[in-house]
């Protein structure tokens, strides 16, 4: 019986998704009765947790740092422990926005335009017309995102607070009206599209994870010709990150462009959400695949060398 730990917890701002994530991936693989789990809710002694342990491999749950920058995944590769999504350096990379972002760029994918500054000059005046998106460079879940509107005189002020820990740098976008559109990749394949509809202003950190903060309508309602690009661009971004196992492109569409000049893709998340209310498992079912049958796929898919 292979021995999986799953890694889940740390200490970044998204904790908290993490375990839900972690805890529902440990419980699909203990329901298929062909693995012997232990949960590791990270901390720094993680790497002697895991010498005791010597498990066969590493199903990775961790959200945000250091779990999706390519820090877990180079302790894991010292380690000898097969592990499960992208390697150390797509998951570096596809953790800092702006870098992603000049690597799509570059691969011919439509991305947002915008720029990286400082966070106190973000915050000293408009750095681009509004409305405009301003974002930490290295975070997940909405944490510390800001939708600047029209009528808004002033950037916000949160940016100066002495508690601010998401990063001296933030990217400055501008902000894309329409539809918020997700798709999922599994290996070499992908998914379906699924459009987000916020009970909130935007789909923020609520809207991702409390009871109905969020519609989920899927297939997305869109033209057969925004599905597929959807679906092209999400694989695309998948390879030219060098992203491994499971991924999810997340994208605005403008739709009162034609064609397909109002469709971006803002990011790629190589350590997608796979709680209750998670966006891939719903994709997966989507196509036919049970969530143990989709954790059980990554587990098998670990290796090192990622």
């Amino acid at each position: 019986m292979k021995h999986v730990a799953v890694l889940m917890g740390g200490w970044s701002s998204e904790r908290q998704v993490s375990l839900w994530s972690g805890n529902a991936c440990a419980d699909a693989l203990e329901r298929t009765g062909r693995y012997k789990v232990s949960r590791v809710d990270v901390d720094r002694d993680v790497a002697l947790t895991l010498r005791g342990l010597k498990p066969d491999c590493a199903l990775n749950v961790l959200h945000g740092r250091p779990g999706e920058d390519g820090t877990i995944q180079g302790m894991l590769e010292i380690l000898g422990i097969p592990y499960s999504h992208s390697g150390v350096m797509a998951s570096s990379v596809a953790n800092q926005k702006d870098i992603a972002k000049t690597v799509m760029k570059a691969a011919g994918i439509p991305v947002p335009g915008g720029r990286l500054v400082g966070r106190m000059e973000a915050a000293r005046a408009h750095v681009l017309p509004p409305p405009y998106v301003i974002k930490p460079v290295a975070e997940g879940s909405s944490v510390g995102v800001f939708i600047v509107r029209e009528d808004q005189a002033h950037p916000p002020q949160e940016l100066t607070r002495d508690d601010w820990t998401y990063g001296e740098k933030v990217l400055i976008e501008p902000y894309i009206a329409g539809k918020e559109l997700t798709c999922a990749v599994l290996g070499d394949r992908a998914l379906g599209v699924i459009e987000i509809v916020a009970a909130t202003r935007f789909y923020d950190f609520e809207a991702k994870y409390a009871p109905g903060g969020s519609k989920h309508l899927l297939p997305a309602p869109v033209s057969a010709e925004i599905t597929e690009a959807c679906r092209r661009i999400a694989l695309a971004a998948h390879n030219a990150l060098a992203c491994r196992g499971v991924t999810r492109a997340d994208f605005r569409y403008d739709d009162s462009k034609p064609g397909l000049e109002g469709l971006a893709c803002l990011e790629v998340n190589t350590q997608p959400g796979m709680a209750a209310t998670s966006l891939v498992p719903e994709l997966a079912a989507h196509e036919g695949i049970s969530f143990e049958e989709l954790v059980a796929w990554m587990v098998e898919d670990a290796s090192l060398d990622r």
